[in-house]
């Protein structure tokens, strides 16, 4: 499947009728297309979206995009963003619109998700030994031979699975994949010593199925994680990749670059300068970073952790999603009870954030003061008031989320607003 075909299916998508599956939307509009609900540029507020509805800002999202783009070019750096947190294919080719070299995935039903809309470049932050996966990734690269696919391996078991369900498959082409390196004791996957990396390469290089492209991890597992831990693991990173190459492993494999990865959205600027620090190998080195949940950003986490708050002389990145909900109990002066909740909102490793009301009965909007989010229920936001708070029955409330990842997933066709509630587009998730 060639990228050419991103925009015939990203065109099929618009063509989708809008219904019950999708929540928020205004009733009256059920029956029409995705493109035509588009067209008629209705208004947020006005519209006849009801609550809770999940809306992205058109203004930011530009901005987050344009922004790591600049950022990953001024450092010289490729940028594979992590669809794991929109599955949005539509934020996908806007990404690689803003110079991304491809996309970076988790398990195998979001790389075909990738596949039906046309993404070419595909780094898999995973190991994959499923057979039945293996075996259509082996039939996808071989129809395709523009089609550009690395994955992790960690362990010498991993590699035999791998190998005996691609000899089993008849694949023709070799998997591209990368040694990961652990973060350390206790974190996540990865090989935890650089004996046990070379084992794993050495595992590699003695099949016909899998050629060794490079060395990858995540830094954000780094146990206690600071800056000096990141950097030293970071470090490590780049040694093992000299390293390997000084020993010979990527010769003679037809390689035109080593691939070099790592980077989640806490770290990224550690990645920058440590990959800035690497020595000349035999070939060109591809500094692959992987952070994804810039494209949406957060109010909670991602705002906490972002690296631009050590850089900032570099930007900063906008939190772009908003979740209007309404309130629908007023039963005391200290407590109200809004129609958004666990189904609704990333909960996960933050309540939301009350941020802006917009009264029911018309006039301007209004910080959420003396409003907080106290809990969640499946369908219900637990608000805790204070006096000021002037919240009333009906009023609309507009939180802010942390953690994109837990947002997008909750949604399967989100409005992208401009700042005056104009519904410019509608972005489709598939998880």
């Amino acid at each position: 499947m060639a990228l050419d075909t991103g925009s015939e299916a990203l065109a099929r998508l618009a063509e989708e009728h809008v219904d019950h599956r999708f929540k928020g939307l205004p009733p009256d509009t059920y029956g029409l297309t995705v493109a035509e609900l588009a067209g008629q540029r209705r208004n947020l507020f006005t519209g006849g979206f009801a609550t809770p509805v999940l809306a992205l800002s058109a203004e930011r999202l530009t901005h987050n995009l344009a922004l790591m783009e600049t950022y990953a070019a001024r450092h010289g750096l490729a940028f594979a963003p992590h669809g794991k947190t929109s599955m949005a294919p539509q934020l996908f080719h806007r990404q690689i619109e803003h110079g991304a070299w491809g996309i970076t995935l988790a398990v195998p039903h979001q790389v075909w998700v990738a596949r039906a809309f046309g993404i070419g470049r595909i780094f898999l932050a995973n190991e994959l030994v499923d057979a039945a996966a293996l075996r259509r990734l082996a039939a996808e690269l071989d129809a395709d031979p523009d089609f550009r696919f690395v994955c992790y391996v960690d362990s010498v078991r991993g590699v035999e699975l791998m190998d005996a369900a691609l000899t089993d498959a008849g694949a023709a082409r070799p998997v591209d994949v990368v040694v990961e390196l652990g973060a350390g004791e206790g974190a996540r996957t990865g090989a935890r010593t650089e004996a046990d990396c070379a084992a794993v390469a050495d595992a590699v290089a003695g099949t016909r199925t899998l050629r060794l492209a490079g060395v990858a991890g995540y830094e954000g597992e780094v146990p206690d994680a600071d800056p000096t831990r990141v950097q030293a693991w970071l470090r490590r990173l780049v040694a093992l990749a000299a390293d390997f190459d000084k020993a010979g492993r990527f010769a003679g494999a037809g390689l035109d670059e080593i691939v070099l990865s790592a980077g989640g959205s806490a770290w990224f600027d550690a990645v920058a300068d440590v990959f800035a620090e690497v020595p000349g190998l035999s070939l060109p080195v591809l500094r692959l970073l992987r952070s994804g949940a810039y494209v949406s950003h957060d109010d909670g986490h991602y705002r906490e952790v972002t690296p631009f708050n050590r850089v900032p002389a570099e930007g900063a990145l906008e939190p772009a999603f908003r979740l209007w909900t309404q309130v629908v109990s007023r039963p005391s002066p200290e407590q109200a009870f809004a129609n958004a909740g666990k189904r609704d909102a990333a909960y996960d490793l933050d309540l939301p954030f009350a941020q802006v009301v917009r009264p029911s009965g018309g006039g301007p909007e209004r910080p959420a003061t003396g409003i907080t989010v106290s809990g969640l229920s499946d369908q219900h936001a637990w608000l805790r008031t204070g006096p000021g708070a002037g919240l009333q029955v009906g009023d609309w409330v507009g939180l802010g989320l942390s953690h994109p990842c837990t947002s997008f997933d909750k949604w399967q066709l989100i409005p992208v607003a401009e700042a005056d509630g104009t519904v410019v587009d509608y972005i489709r998730t598939f998880f």
